[in-house]
């Protein structure tokens, strides 16, 4: 066994000390002195390697990829995020709001896989009977899956040597803890230690490591920020916790796609795939108020229907409030101007509220029509027809921009019923779509044209 001390290293100039203090000696920097381990020098030896020890050289082309097969959840929409299912040796940290239900997700992952391939569940925050009531409430057999409740590194690593799981998921990363720290569980030098360490077992033995962190409101500790370097995939569920659908998305993925996500509804049998998204977020009353548009974004390789609510009132304060809701806000307020340039509309007086329905979260730029034309149809009152599909991208001077897989977002708009697109010209069809007449548009003027003669 190499010989191990407790060291701490600031983490902005790299200066390290034997004992910990608030203010880093060689920077002067606040609260950047983070606990590590420091292995003797003969072990540092034998691992930056001497004559003798140095590692063999592989011509990339005769490495072979296909060894790696991928291992699927069990899950579409989870296997989506990932892109295309568990690569061996990965290390996944799924991160979340407390009671988002990733605990709920995994344990339903695991009990799926156990069946065909060895998983281990470890639990540092709740005991096994816990876990078994859980399982009983969601109506999951258990019959294979092995649990174990430790928070030890060291006992957790004996473990899948012994078992050899292919999946091993830990419970949270927060409350595991390495013996040759002397810092908490949970503090920033147990939290990146613990994953380093699970990291070297994932690589060298091929076992999937699955991670859960809870995410601070700073994003710090358990959550994503302090462990994107070290991880492979980073995965967040997102959801309010009274809410009914997760949507699960990545922020980092080396072996895949950071575009696609993942949508679940949360039922009282658990985490249920939503294989048509577009239609839950489409569940629009008969009668229409002002403000309400459909806008078709793009999610990773497919498209995705989602109504747009726009509401605009006299401000009564002296500053007017632009507050989005699912929808960049800096965006709105850019929008609002262009509005203003090119559409002669003057809000300057008024309030705007902008909100994507069904708690989505709509990051491109395709959705800038809809917006706005939601937005005018609650200033002037009049209701956008409820066949109406909008979607674009609107520039400084006022020009409507073409946008990605125009073709297969009007495809689908047509299969949920959709009688009329307006869409940017460049995105105009090269063949007739059924069932749905498409109106290509180059200007924000033009659009408000239409909207005034429907």
């Amino acid at each position: 066994m190499a010989k191990v001390r407790s060291i701490y290293q600031c983490q902005q100039c790299a200066t390290t000390v034997s004992q910990w203090s608030g203010q880093c000696p060689g920077c002067q920097v606040w609260n950047a002195l983070v606990e590590t381990v420091q292995a003797s020098a003969s072990e540092k030896g034998r691992t930056i390697g001497y004559a003798g020890s140095t590692p063999g050289r592989v011509r990339l082309s005769h490495v072979k990829p296909e060894s790696l097969a991928r291992l699927g959840s069990g899950y579409s929409e989870f296997d989506r995020v990932l892109g295309g299912g568990f690569v061996p040796g990965s290390v996944i940290l799924l991160g979340g709001a407390p009671g988002a239900g990733k605990s709920t997700l995994l344990l339903q992952v695991t009990t799926l896989l156990s069946a065909n391939k060895p998983c281990l569940y470890v639990t540092g925050e709740e005991s096994l009977e816990q876990i078994a009531l859980r399982a009983q409430r969601l109506g999951l057999s258990g019959e294979y899956l092995e649990c174990v409740s430790e928070t030890r590194i060291e006992v957790i690593t004996a473990m899948v040597d012994q078992a050899k799981p292919a999946l091993l998921v830990v419970d949270s990363v927060q409350v595991m803890q390495v013996d040759s720290l002397s810092g908490a569980p949970g503090s920033v030098g147990q939290v990146r230690e613990s994953a380093a360490q699970l990291t070297r077992l994932a690589k060298a033995t091929g076992v999937i490591v699955l991670l859960v962190g809870h995410v601070t409101k700073e994003g710090a500790l358990a959550g994503p920020k302090v462990l994107e370097h070290i991880i492979d995939a980073s995965l967040l569920l997102e959801g309010d916790g009274d809410g009914r659908f997760r949507t699960l998305r990545a922020s980092k993925n080396r072996f895949g796609s950071v575009g696609e996500i993942g949508i679940f509804a949360m039922t009282e049998a658990g985490l249920k795939e939503v294989k048509n998204p577009s239609a839950i977020f489409l569940s629009r009353p008969e009668h229409l108020a002002p403000g309400s548009s459909v806008i078709c974004t793009w999610e990773g390789t497919r498209p995705l229907l989602v109504e747009v609510q726009g509401l605009v009132d006299t401000s009564l304060g002296g500053s007017p409030k632009r507050i989005a809701v699912g929808l960049d806000g800096q965006r709105l307020a850019m929008l609002l101007a262009i509005l203003h340039r090119h559409g002669h509309l003057q809000l300057g007086d008024q309030d705007v509220f902008v909100n994507a329905v069904g708690g989505l979260k709509v990051t491109e730029t395709g959705a800038d029509l809809g917006l706005l034309l939601a937005c005018v149809s609650s200033f002037r009152g009049k209701v956008i027809p409820k066949d109406w599909v909008i979607f674009g991208e609107v520039g400084l001077s006022g020009e409507v921009r073409p946008v990605v897989s125009g073709q297969e977002r009007i495809r689908e708009a047509a299969k949920h019923g959709f009688r009329r697109a307006i869409v940017p010209t460049a995105n105009a069809p090269k063949q007739p779509i059924d069932g749905i007449s498409v109106e290509c548009v180059e200007s924000l003027a033009q659009v408000l044209e239409i909207f005034d003669g429907s």
